[in-house]
């Protein structure tokens, strides 16, 4: 059954076809035409300005890129852009929606670039959703740009559509869904455990869901030096005994559960120091007592949290959400834009492990002597975040050898 649309109109037009009035709806009003637009860089004055914008002077520079292919990065927009793109099979909490469908989102997606990372980026929307087509459209596409943003695709199609990429760029490609929701889950950590005086070695956690965020955050987290991480998917935890797992949960089972869990969810947050939800779904109230004391609960599906934060609060030392009305809202927008400003800032060839600790180091430490337990990690619009992000990054970048210049 189609979704109702309430009104999309102007906000100039009152009624609707028929002339019944309707209330007025601002995510229409928002989104129509479109929330992006290019913009030149140079003025086109007179025939002397077009003469060098076009032709004949775009002749010399493009003559000059073809005899030294790097100087694209000098006299093009190459260097300062991403393309963000989707397949539209995963798109926030709305699933397989469609490449159209997904676009207000990519929009919204290269507008938070430029608010908050000062980096252009463009929303390509394919329309297919098989692996190896993508791949290659990207690859084709690879040359207009200096990274790749991979945005709202399904597992486990993604994390090969990643690996297979960045083999063949060699530009940064980075799938955030995964990366940046796990980036900014270990600053929070960070700081979370700062804050009650324990290390991230002394720290278990569980995590409920196995797709691309709960992937990718056990492996970070683990790469970071957590203690223990047991993932449940739909039918419990992730173990070396279970028959039924896919190659990448598989994968998953060899690297994580070093407890030797199995059974429910909510059988394993038993003594567990840290809940961190990414699947959605309800945890029962007497599993999250069930932590041990002083324990952090990071419920972060959007819009309603795994644990309402008026459930966690009873059990747990921090809480954190995804959303933006709840203090410590994990938010993918504190990585992303500073990420890539930072690998095209040095032209990095790739994001390593390395680049995205930096990043989580550099968001955690921007709390400072703020540090509370409703104050883990930083608000988006918190002016320090993007810089300190970038520098982190870049050095990261030229410390590993990934960094061009």
């Amino acid at each position: 059954m189609a979704a109702e649309i309430v009104n999309p109109r102007s906000d100039s037009d009152n009624t609707t076809e028929s002339g019944a009035d309707e209330p007025f709806d601002p995510a229409f009003a928002l989104h129509r035409g479109g929330k992006m637009a290019v913009q030149a860089t140079v003025p086109i004055r007179d025939k002397d300005d077009l003469s060098l914008a076009y032709t004949p002077g775009v002749a010399k520079v493009c003559s000059a890129i073809a005899e030294q292919p790097e100087l694209v990065h000098d006299y093009t927009w190459k260097s300062q852009v991403v393309a963000v793109v989707t397949d539209g099979t995963a798109v926030l909490g709305l699933g397989d929606i469609g490449p159209e469908a997904s676009l207000p989102v990519m929009e919204g997606k290269a507008i938070l670039f430029k608010q908050f990372g000062g980096v252009d980026a463009v929303p390509i929307a394919l329309a297919t959703t098989d692996t190896d087509e993508i791949v290659e459209t990207v690859v084709r596409l690879a040359p207009s740009f200096g990274g790749v943003n991979l945005e709202d695709i399904s597992a486990p199609r993604c994390f090969e559509i990643e690996r297979r990429l960045q083999e063949r760029l060699d530009i940064p490609v980075f799938h955030d869904d995964q990366h940046g929701t796990a980036v900014v889950t270990l600053a929070a950590l960070r700081n979370a455990a700062k804050l009650t005086g324990r290390g991230l070695g002394d720290l278990r956690a569980v995590i409920s869901g196995a797709g691309a965020a709960g992937v990718a955050i056990a492996k970070f987290l683990l790469e970071a030096g957590l203690g223990d991480v047991a993932v449940a998917d739909r039918k419990g935890i992730v173990s070396r005994d279970r028959e039924d797992l896919t190659p990448v949960k598989r994968e998953l089972a060899e690297l994580t559960n070093r407890a030797g869990l199995s059974g429910s969810l909510e059988s394993a947050l038993a003594g567990a120091d840290v809940f961190i939800g990414v699947s959605g779904g309800t945890v029962p109230e007497p599993a999250v007592a069930s932590m041990a004391p002083g324990a952090f609960v990071f419920a972060m599906a959007n819009p309603n949290p795994e644990v309402h934060p008026d459930v966690a609060h009873k059990y747990a030392a921090v809480v954190a959400t995804g959303r933006s009305d709840y203090p410590n809202q994990i938010n993918n927008v504190l990585a992303f834009p500073g990420i890539f400003a930072g690998a095209l800032q040095v032209r990095a060839s790739r994001i390593t492990e390395g680049m995205k600790i930096a990043a989580a180091n550099a968001l955690a430490d921007v709390v400072g002597d703020q540090l509370a337990a409703d104050y883990v990690i930083p608000s988006p619009f918190d002016e320090r975040v993007a810089p300190a992000v970038t520098a982190a990054v870049a050095a990261a970048a030229r410390a590993e050898g990934v960094a061009r210049r």
